[in-house]
């Protein structure tokens, strides 16, 4: 990781946070008891202007943990098949493991202190990262326990719209459905959105830490 890619002035912006975008693909509604599938996590940094942008990405496909619940309704929605095998899926633990390490070297590059989750409805995915976490007895969490930037709310106030696709559209950015549900497409377009709003208002109310 290139250290000098980060400017610092993102932990003034955020206070002390690294925002980083993550979507999760799952097997159902209840990250205690429903599979988690698929994990993708986006870090972003900041430019000498101030303006937000897109990092680096990390996605991995995860095996169902042992006595997870696979709903189909969900598993059609997602269009995951979790016995596939070019899934290449990694047990839980591992994939973890995997997308933490360089979220946390993300941080100490940035001289935030932790990062906070960015999500497109993020309770739904801070809550099954928790999850996972806590099965896997992973250390700790990358990621600020319960705080998180909800780009449902942040894409209504922007835009007016609250599904992602919409949102999306909406602010001008291209959106593939045939790639959609796919987590690192869909942490991709949700880090776009963020960053795009985010870069709005820093145009229309400049932070002060940035300087003419």
């Amino acid at each position: 990781m290139n250290e000098t890619l980060y400017n610092p002035a993102i932990a003034q912006r955020f206070r002390g946070f690294l925002p980083v975008v993550v979507d999760v693909e799952t097997g159902g509604f209840d990250a205690k008891t429903d599979a988690l599938l698929e994990i993708a996590a986006v870090t972003l940094r900041l430019d000498e202007s101030g303006q937000l942008h897109i990092h680096e990405s990390f996605s991995r496909h995860v095996e169902p943990f042992p006595g997870a619940n696979l709903d189909p309704k969900a598993l059609a929605f997602n269009g995951i098949d979790p016995s596939h095998p070019f899934r290449m899926a990694l047990p839980e633990k591992e994939a973890l493991k995997e997308i933490a390490t360089p979220i946390r070297k993300a941080v100490k590059a940035s001289g935030c202190t932790r990062a906070i989750l960015v999500g497109h409805n993020a309770f739904f995915d801070l809550g099954f990262v928790n999850a996972a976490v806590e099965r896997t007895q992973l250390k700790h969490s990358p990621f600020h326990p319960f705080s998180t930037f909800d780009t449902v709310s942040l894409a209504g106030l922007a835009y007016g719209q609250t599904v992602l696709a919409k949102a999306v559209q909406a602010a001008g950015i291209d959106w593939d459905n045939d790639q959609a549900h796919s987590a690192l497409y869909d942490t991709l377009k949700t880090a776009e959105l963020f960053c795009q709003i985010i870069n709005q208002w820093q145009n229309l109310s400049p932070f002060p830490y940035i300087s003419d």
